[in-house]
């Protein structure tokens, strides 16, 4: 005889499902870049400026009870930090936020902080975005003080690292001390890997302690808010007390219940919140950076650079620009090229390379007793050559 009962099947639609009262997600990452830099105070305009020592002055030994003392000089230069904004709007229908069952927007506000962080860290170390007012980014101005590392065959990432030619030699050679490192989270297995002529790994943690990693000391960061590009650099590492930020407008959220929302290409109408009940979240955040590089003795033209990084195997292209410098008596050596904050002096033919990424430049043109110049440089596929004419100044 068959005996019938109602099943799970049966009373699916009426059993209670459990819901888990949070909404599981991780944890919110900031920016690695703010959280090591100089933090100064708050910018009270859009642009502060910066005081640098530019020139040192000099010392001579006078020769005999008699002997003429000699002269010398010291100048200062400005370094410029303007804000860059980063703005975003979040629209929801009105009956959305009534039917959710979470604060939506407390939901969403703690992912655009994120996004800010993310974006800092990309326009600031890589450029990604970099706003058009910034100077060049970290990779970049490395790059023009020769402070990249390329992977080479006999050579381990110990010797890449901390070898003589290592990322950290390059900054030490120009005069700083490292203090801190950026790598990709896989950069870890390649420390972990590391191992001695005894086949000891080079690199230990405690087992029985969380510790952070470090490299000779100076502790490494791997970000996990996306913002670090191993396509560009496999490590990043330098003094980051040489580094600034300002911020202009900290982080402001308002709630905005009317007004439109139109397309940012075309400028048709998307949106209009009054009409079709909508609430949006609009979060803007500025801010400005600078990476000042003041004379010191060990660099005294401000051609180093405090920064340096490991390139990934296939490096990143970038093409040569050269600058080609005459005055009225033939070729302009020690004439002074800054492009976008990255320094370089030309040589005994007036000219000055430089390695840059696709993008537009801004070129400063400075020499003592002559005008200084202005030039835009664009960069594309292919090797740019400028010629420049100084002026005497009368």
């Amino acid at each position: 005889m068959a005996v019938n009962i109602t099943n799970r099947a049966d009373a699916e639609a009426i059993i209670r499902e459990q819901i888990v009262s949070n909404i599981f997600q991780d944890a919110p990452k900031n920016s690695v870049f703010m959280g090591m830099a100089k933090k100064l105070p708050n910018m009270t305009s859009n642009q502060t400026r910066i005081r640098v020592l530019d020139f040192l002055p000099t010392a001579y030994w006078v020769d005999g009870d008699t002997g003429m003392k000699q002269t010398t000089r010291q100048a200062w230069d400005n370094v410029y930090l303007t804000a860059g904004e980063l703005a975003v709007i979040v629209p929801i229908p009105d009956a959305v936020i009534s039917d959710a069952e979470f604060d939506i927007f407390g939901e969403i506000t703690p992912r655009i902080m994120e996004a800010i962080g993310q974006k800092v860290d990309a326009a600031v170390i890589f450029g990604d975005n970099r706003p058009r007012e910034w100077q060049a980014d970290l990779i970049t101005l490395a790059r023009q003080a020769g402070n990249n590392v390329s992977p080479a065959a006999g050579k381990d990432y110990y010797d890449l690292i901390l070898g003589e030619n290592g990322v950290f030699a390059k900054v030490e050679d120009d005069g700083f001390g490292v203090s801190g490192a950026i790598a990709a989270m896989t950069f870890k297995s390649k420390l972990r890997g590391l191992r001695d002529t005894t086949g000891q790994p080079i690199f230990k943690n405690n087992m029985q302690e969380v510790s952070r990693y470090t490299l000779d000391g100076a502790p490494i960061t791997f970000p996990e808010n996306g913002g670090f590009y191993p396509d560009i650099a496999q490590l990043v590492v330098g003094d980051f007390s040489q580094a600034v930020y300002s911020i202009r407008q900290d982080v402001t959220v308002k709630i905005l219940d009317q007004g439109v929302i139109q397309d940012p290409a075309t400028k048709e109408i998307v949106y209009n919140l009054a009409q079709q009940d909508m609430t949006a979240i609009r979060i803007v955040f500025r801010m400005g950076w600078a990476l000042p590089n003041p004379a010191t003795r060990m660099n005294e033209d401000r051609t180093g650079c405090a920064f340096a990084y490991l390139e990934p195997g296939t490096p990143l292209t970038t093409q040569k620009v050269t600058f080609t410098v005459t005055e009225e008596s033939g070729a302009s050596k020690g004439t002074r090229i800054n492009v976008d904050g990255a320094i370089l002096v030309t040589d005994d033919n007036g000219k000055a390379e430089f390695n840059l990424r696709a993008g537009s430049y801004t070129a400063k043109i400075t020499k003592k007793g002559f005008a200084s110049m202005t030039e835009t440089i664009v960069v594309e596929k292919t090797a740019v050559t400028k010629e420049i004419t100084l002026v005497a100044q009368k």
